[in-house]
């Protein structure tokens, strides 16, 4: 990400790799190279991802090594990647809408910030803000019914299991055929509430976030190189990387905190069944009240250790990944 200068009455510049935009890019190697190298990503992390799932569906507490063990005891290694196929299935077309939706939304706001007069700084705040809304926004659409089946999938074995599914196509199947279309978006409304905002503040943050490091990194080397504050600095591309990763797991991490509650409640309600009286399965209240009673409020932030990891480490390797991807797909490489 291009930061450019430095802020203005300073002394020092800092020159780095200009962004790439929206119109620079090879849309067919973007999204090819992209589905291969966040499906990587994803594969990766997705041990983490199904002992958090676990946590916060479980009805008493367990600490994540606590958790991990036993599903490695119980139930083999390979059970720590059960669902991983009908995710990674999911990650191609949410992806693909999620960078779609993201470059385009940050091209077009960011040039009319711009236009309006907006500082460089806040330009690149809003328009990052504005893109991560449209991007979660688009990729639930795609990604709201894949976490049902795979989240399903993951809490097969644990002892809150209350059905068993032979694979992801089973798991779809027996969803439509006792709540319908509406089983496989439950927690849809939820999951846009907290990704569409969490995801501005996460690209806003991130933006503030690697100009702050940038700032205090230049300011440290040139007083290092030079005795003062003053002269330019080129770094080099695994300083970028070290730059964008560091200020990626900072926004990661606060946004893993701040939407736990939200994001435990609606894994409950994607996980649990409908029966009896409850035909549609309990609501976000019936939800947060069990939650409550297990636990008190801390119940809520079951997993936020996994998650807070998952996150960050998942900001990271997104971000450094996703950089990576478009200096990759860049029109003109020569020009980079």
């Amino acid at each position: 990400m291009s930061l450019g200068a430095a802020e203005e009455g300073s002394e020092k510049e800092i020159h780095i790799p200009a962004e790439i935009n929206w119109e620079m890019l090879d849309k067919s190697k973007f999204f090819f190279l992209g589905a291969a190298m966040f499906s990587g990503v994803s594969a990766g992390l997705y041990p983490v991802v199904l002992i958090k799932t676990r946590q916060q569906v479980a009805q008493s507490e367990l600490s994540a090594m606590k958790t991990g063990y036993s599903i490695l005891r119980n139930e083999g290694f390979r059970a720590l990647y059960r669902g991983v196929g009908t995710s990674l299935m999911g990650t191609v077309p949410a992806r693909a809408l999620y960078m779609g939706a993201l470059e385009v939304t940050k091209s077009y706001v960011g040039t009319a910030t711009v236009r309006l007069g907006f500082p460089d700084a806040t330009a690149a705040a809003i328009a990052n803000a504005a893109a991560g809304l449209s991007a979660a926004m688009a990729a639930q659409l795609v990604w709201t019914p894949v976490d049902v089946v795979s989240q399903r999938l993951m809490c097969q074995g644990g002892k809150e299991s209350m059905r068993r599914y032979t694979n992801g196509v089973d798991a779809f199947r027996q969803i439509m055929r006792t709540d319908g279309v509406r089983g496989l978006y439950r927690g849809f409304g939820l999951s846009i509430l907290i990704y569409a905002p969490s995801n501005a503040v996460w690209w806003a943050s991130y933006s503030v976030a690697q100009r702050t490091v940038w700032d205090g990194v230049c300011s440290f080397l040139s007083k290092k190189k030079n005795g003062n504050g003053d002269g330019a600095y080129r770094p080099d591309s695994k300083t970028v990387m070290a730059v964008q990763g560091i200020s990626a797991a900072m926004a990661g991490g606060v946004s893993a905190l701040i939407t736990m509650p939200l994001d435990t409640i609606k894994t409950r309600l994607q996980v649990l069944e409908s029966g009896g009286e409850e035909k549609h399965g309990p609501t976000v209240r019936q939800t947060f009240r069990n939650l409550v009673k297990e636990g008190g409020l801390m119940a809520c932030y079951r997993g936020l250790g996994p998650r807070w990891a998952s996150m960050s480490m998942s900001a990271t390797t997104m971000i450094t990944t996703y950089e990576c991807l478009k200096r990759l797909s860049a029109k003109n490489q020569e020009a980079l």
